[in-house]
């Protein structure tokens, strides 16, 4: 239970800093010229996405928060499934902060319509994005690698459960 209550704590972080950054970005940024942080390479710029990653599905902002309540419903129903052993700390955390980066855009999603976007790296006009993005991008490239370098097929024997797969009878006749 002190897990939870800290990963609770983590989550409601990680929402605030998301919250608190794009506040300040609006507020300074947004009809103002970008901020340099590193010229040619870095700068903070103002945009408005009314899609999802990258702009994808433009104006579709009730489909998407729709698609991102029952995909968080979905999340937080697994990470009540994970098990309360130790080798499966990273899996919450890596949980935790994909539900950071779900909810921190979907709050800008309800209150705005839109998605505020201001990281923007020019030396390879990459689209504009926001720390909640960097949230879900980072831990679904760690979740990969654990998935694929740390844990075995068998660490994953509680999916089954909650899918309710049957194993298949490896002595068929």
């Amino acid at each position: 239970m002190k897990q939870r209550i800290k990963h609770l704590i983590l989550f409601l972080v990680l929402i605030g800093i998301d919250q608190a950054v794009k506040f300040w970005v609006k507020a300074t940024i947004m009809d103002n010229d970008p901020i340099v942080i590193i010229p040619k390479i870095l700068n903070l710029d103002y945009h408005q996405n009314s899609g999802a990653v990258w702009g994808i599905m433009s104006g579709k902002v009730s489909f998407l928060k729709i698609l991102t309540f029952f995909i968080l419903l979905f999340i937080v129903y697994l990470y009540f499934k994970i098990p309360k052993d130790k080798k499966y700390n990273p899996l919450k955390i890596i949980s935790v902060f994909i539900l950071a980066g779900a909810v921190g855009n979907l709050i800008d999603r309800i209150y705005l319509g839109y998605v505020v976007d201001f990281i923007y790296f020019e030396i390879i006009n990459f689209p504009l994005f926001n720390i909640a993005d960097s949230y879900l991008t980072v831990s679904s490239v760690l979740l990969f690698l654990f998935a694929i370098f740390y844990y075995k097929e068998e660490d994953f024997a509680f999916l089954d459960q909650v899918f309710k797969f049957k194993k298949k009878d490896k002595e068929k006749k």
